[in-house]
């Protein structure tokens, strides 16, 4: 048997090493950095749900409509940003960056929507989640 490659936990609460997490994207052929990004869970509330709870609606992920994706670009025009986005994974290439996350939830990529601000140098791109029983959250 070959050696075993030992376990890198830094701590002993971990649940797992990191070498047992995938990337978010490897492309080592590719040496553009990957861009600072934030994903940010997102639910439409009404005066109903904050106030009453009549909907049903508490603030897990599971009741979350849209994923959104905010990715810090400096230094780049809105039209050098080629994005790409599948149901379970986003794709962006720029002369000076290059990211590919794979998705925390199914999207409805036709339906996503994406916005430069270029005072802020930000691209955010609103995913709406894609459920596999719908029917039965809450919306």
């Amino acid at each position: 048997l070959p050696p075993q490659k030992p376990s890198t936990k830094k701590n002993s609460k971990d649940i797992w090493s990191e070498d047992e997490v995938a990337e978010a994207f490897m492309d080592f052929a590719d040496p553009r950095p990957q861009p600072e990004y934030e994903m940010i869970l997102k639910q439409s509330v009404g005066t109903e749900d904050v106030f009453f709870g009549l909907s049903g609606k508490d603030p897990s992920s599971m009741c979350c409509e849209a994923l959104l994706v905010k990715i810090q670009l400096p230094d780049t025009r809105a039209r050098d940003v080629i994005l790409d986005v599948k149901e379970k994974f986003l794709d962006l290439r720029t002369p000076k960056y290059k990211l590919g996350l794979h998705l925390p939830h199914p999207v409805h990529a036709e339906e996503s929507r994406a916005q430069f601000f270029s005072e802020r140098e930000e691209l955010q791109v609103t995913l709406l989640i894609k459920r596999s029983m719908d029917f039965f959250n809450v919306q």
